[in-house]
């Protein structure tokens, strides 16, 4: 390529960059949810990514000696130290054998969920999913179901597990306050 045809092809890039902030933003298909299919306690489960930060496997995750079973330990993420909790356990399923899949809850304060089995990534209409009304009675994080693979998966809320969380720890929930 000679140095014309470079200067020509930056040229060219620089202008679809700049044009790019002229065009109006793109917004996410609110016709459709974006989920992660997974399997926690050797149950089906669904998870919203809208409400994740991220998404590991083989996390190393140091344990931690004390009165909660869901606590599993603390492990790093860009610095940051979050507690580890088994979402099987949060849901009140036996624990036969340590998660390999760790989620991060969106928003603060940083908690990761573990989970067993990653099933994959599945968009589905947003009129598929059954939205829970109220009167739920099962466990407080689950909200809603979902069809995925021709089987119903209850939909686990990532902000009602940090609830749940602060609840079996004692702690009041974080609240962030605008200044």
């Amino acid at each position: 390529m000679s140095l014309n045809e470079v200067a020509g092809r930056l040229a060219e890039l620089r202008d679809e960059f700049d044009r790019s902030f002229a065009e109006p933003a793109r917004r996410h298909d609110v016709e459709y949810a974006e989920l992660l299919a997974v399997h926690a306690g050797g149950r089906p489960y669904a998870l919203r990514l809208s409400q994740a930060s991220g998404l590991h496997s083989d996390r190393p995750v140091t344990p931690l000696p004390g009165p909660q079973p869901a606590l599993l330990g603390l492990a790093g993420f860009g610095g940051a130290i979050v507690p580890v909790y088994d979402l099987a356990a949060l849901l009140g399923h036996a624990v036969p054998e340590r998660p390999r899949w760790l989620v991060l809850a969106a928003g603060a304060p940083p908690l990761a969920l573990a989970f067993h089995e990653l099933d994959g990534h599945v968009r589905v209409p947003a009129t598929e999913i059954v939205e829970e009304s109220g009167g739920y009675d099962g466990p407080a994080v689950l909200r809603g179901m979902v069809p995925i693979a021709g089987r119903s998966r209850p939909i686990v809320d990532l902000p009602a597990a940090r609830t749940a969380v602060h609840q079996l720890t004692g702690h009041k929930p974080y609240v962030h306050e605008e200044q």
